[in-house]
């Protein structure tokens, strides 16, 4: 008679700390708008994330900016080489999205995907 054998899943300190910064409400979306267009101003990423508060995301800019994946130089934000490797993991989270979320399940309409 052969045992079961229990595996003990243990986290991984890396993964973890990935899942930290891209599981903050915001941040994947403030890191897909700096992909699209490389160099952003404050304003012009306020507008394409219009149900973002300007206090939240000037502290999720500097929590990126603190984690090494956003930089700002002469007001305008871009992220660094650290956040643009992100560019593969979003376009993975994109095709899930389509493939698995339907629009009832959203909470906010916006047809531009």
């Amino acid at each position: 008679m052969m045992e079961a054998k229990e595996t003990a899943y243990t986290l991984c300190p890396k993964f973890e700390k990935a899942f930290s910064i891209l599981g903050k409400k915001w941040n994947g979306l403030i890191i897909d708008v700096l992909l699209q267009e490389k160099t952003q101003r404050f304003v012009d990423m306020a507008h394409k994330i219009p149900m973002l508060s300007d206090r939240v995301l000037t502290e999720r800019l500097k929590e990126l900016e603190k984690e090494g994946i956003v930089s700002k130089s002469e007001g305008l934000y871009q992220l660094t080489d650290k956040g643009i490797g992100l560019e593969e993991v979003l376009a993975s989270v994109r095709n899930w999205s389509q493939d698995w979320v339907s629009e009832e399940e959203c909470n906010f309409s916006n047809n531009s995907c």
